[in-house]
């Protein structure tokens, strides 16, 4: 009997595979995958995909606009799609072979198939070459991820009416493009077939895009992404689709005065969330329960189901859809089952929108601090007071640093504007420490950098910034 074994789609990373083959070097384990990849959604048609495409139409779009006030000519800028989208491709692949390279360091068995539980330690793989084989576990990781969310009244061919997947695969540009839903895929994606020259117009229900994100920043946010040509709609109501005369018709009505309005666009993304996957998994053989979201429930901080022996994390559980989150999940999931202890810090998990500029937060909004009751502090500072911000002309956005208004410990930190996303590190690792601004405010940090202006923002919080 195996020790352990993931089970049986590993969709939410590669990472909590890896983590967990490392963990059980000297033990007995193997981890059930049906696609002829690792890595997952993520690594597969997720986080490192569009970071590819994200990164490359930044750079097209800055030689295209850019490069000649910095006093760089190169001539007439063309776009090469096919080429974008092979170097994206070239990046998924070098990552995904990594993983097999870790399964065969750390001995992990890849059983190439799709599972379903059949009791509480026991799982049937219909085998990917055919046949099928009865895996026998003491213990069994559930990591399957999501998906995305249909939309009523849309159906999805991944050519017209597209997913974040077909999203990452368009075979040329579209003249224009409707996004449905105004999150972190939406905008992500969206900001992506801009730059390469659609007329991208983002659709959401709420009033305000980037749900979650601090109310201050989303503003700043909405206003710098109209700046680069993208359309909002905000508070309106998509109602229905229509494909006509090779377009898609999308009818929509304000979500409070009902005026309606057609919208045509030659591809539709749906990008209104995502869902738990959990089809074929055969939870009711085990006796795993699921909650009225279709997600995993966990019983206890173990992330045990409601069957001691089936551990579940990631996507398809609680908590937010974040690679990330899964990881931490994946290394204390595994903890728990070696040592019997284990940790996430679940206030401290960020999130990143990778456009540009880009928009990173950890911990409390000051929307949330209101409701809470909680009394606060907001410290601020500007990229357009930042040296190294203005030195290479990227000064929009600002950081903003939110404390407890009598002990100084920082609660949240928002950050939109350059590099915003691997700025963010230093809140997390202040707040898992209980770090107070001041204590950031008093570290050196170098110069000229970015990160000058988040201890600027924290020195704002407890004191006053020198350079604004």
């Amino acid at each position: 009997m195996l020790r352990s074994v993931i089970a049986p789609r590993v969709a939410v990373r590669a990472s909590p595979a890896c983590l967990f083959a490392r963990a059980y070097s000297s033990a007995a384990k193997a981890c059930i995958e049906k696609r002829d990849t690792l890595g997952g959604t993520c690594l597969n048609v997720g986080c490192i995909p569009s970071k590819a495409m994200l990164n490359n139409s930044h750079l097209y779009h800055e030689a295209k606009h850019n490069f000649a006030k910095r006093g760089i000519d190169v001539g007439e800028v063309k776009l090469n799609l096919a080429q974008l989208l092979a170097d994206k491709d070239k990046a998924v692949t070098g990552l995904t072979r990594g993983i097999e390279m870790l399964f065969k360091k750390n001995k992990v068995d890849w059983i190439k198939g799709a599972g379903t539980l059949k009791s509480a330690t026991e799982i049937e793989v219909a085998l990917n070459d055919g046949g099928a084989q009865t895996v026998a576990a003491k213990n069994i990781i559930i990591a399957t991820g999501s998906e995305p969310s249909p939309f009523p009244g849309f159906e999805i061919d991944e050519k017209q009416i597209i997913t974040s997947t077909g999203a990452l695969a368009l075979e040329k540009v579209p003249e224009k493009m409707i996004v449905i839903g105004g999150g972190v895929i939406g905008l992500e994606l969206g900001s992506v077939w801009s730059r390469l020259g659609a007329e991208v117009t983002v659709v959401e229900y709420l009033p305000a895009i980037g749900a979650g994100m601090d109310a201050e920043l989303a503003k700043a946010f909405q206003r710098s992404l109209s700046k680069q040509g993208i359309k909002f709609k905000t508070s309106t109501k998509v109602v229905s689709s229509e494909k006509k005369d090779g377009k898609v018709v999308v009818s929509v009505e304000g979500a409070k005065n009902g005026k309606q309005e057609s919208l045509t666009a030659d591809v539709v993304l749906l990008s209104v969330g995502r869902r738990p996957y959990t089809e074929g998994l055969g939870l009711e053989n085990a006796g795993v329960k699921v909650d009225a979201k279709g997600r995993i429930e966990m019983a206890d901080e173990q992330f045990r189901t409601a069957v001691s022996s089936i551990r579940v994390i990631g996507d398809v559980t609680m908590g937010p859809m974040l690679a990330h989150k899964a990881e931490e999940e994946g290394i204390a999931a595994v903890e728990h089952i070696t040592n019997g202890h284990g940790h996430v810090n679940y206030n401290v998990i960020p999130s990143v929108i990778y456009t540009h500029p880009e928009v990173a937060w950890v911990g409390k909004n000051e929307q949330q601090l209101k409701e809470e009751g909680i009394k606060y502090k907001v410290g601020s500072f500007p990229f357009a007071a930042n040296s190294r911000a203005k030195t290479i002309d990227d000064a929009e956005g600002l950081v903003k640093i939110i404390t407890d208004a009598e002990t100084d410990r920082i609660l949240g930190a928002h950050i939109i504007g350059p590099n915003a996303g691997e700025m963010i590190a230093e809140a997390c690792l202040a707040m898992e420490y209980g770090g107070s601004a001041e204590d950031v405010a008093r570290t050196c940090h170098a110069h000229p950098t970015m990160s000058e202006a988040f201890k600027e923002a924290c020195m704002s919080a407890y004191s006053k910034p020198i350079h604004f």
